[in-house]
């Protein structure tokens, strides 16, 4: 495990019951970085991805009001999700430990998005976040949701990400 919830608290500034990450299993950076050491530039980390965890069961707040007897978790939500599990990345842009860190993230557009199946309780979700391009200070990342190895939903997130 990459991080923990523990980490993950500290690295990105949502709380319950908006925080849809429970852990990091991996990043991946790309090849051209293979055996070197950070910090890098997004630039850099082009082609590079993150793989979050989180687990959908009832204790998911927005699941006892979408819908009451019939939980299905909303598509806003799974591209919320999927944008937080996108800041993930730049853990390797940092030059301080991630408790010095203060991360400020803004969702700028979401593009394709898309929902092939429904997301209900009890479901464990593999969030895959991948860094296609950077454009000054915008990143897009394509996105997916899986579970059990399939499909579930994907879209494109451009974020501004700034770290201090």
């Amino acid at each position: 495990m990459f991080m923990d919830k523990t980490q993950v608290m500290r690295f990105l500034p949502h709380r319950d019951p908006f925080l849809f990450i429970d852990s990091v299993k991996e990043i991946v950076l790309p090849e051209s970085l293979n055996g070197q050491k950070g910090p890098f530039t997004p630039n850099q980390l082009v082609g590079g991805k993150s793989i979050c965890l989180f687990k959908v069961d009832n204790s998911v707040k927005v699941l006892e009001g979408h819908f009451p007897g019939n939980p299905i978790l909303p598509g806003v939500v799974q591209v919320e999700m999927m944008a937080q599990a996108a800041s993930f990345l730049c853990v390797h842009c940092l030059n301080k430990p991630i408790e010095e860190t203060k991360l400020e993230v803004a969702l700028i557009s979401i593009d394709s998005a898309r929902f092939r199946k429904p997301i209900v309780p009890p479901m464990d979700l593999e969030i895959h976040s991948v860094l296609s391009k950077v454009r000054g200070p915008f990143q897009i990342y394509d996105c997916e949701i899986f579970c059990n190895g399939e499909l579930i939903s994907q879209c494109n997130v451009m974020a501004s990400l700034k770290i201090e």
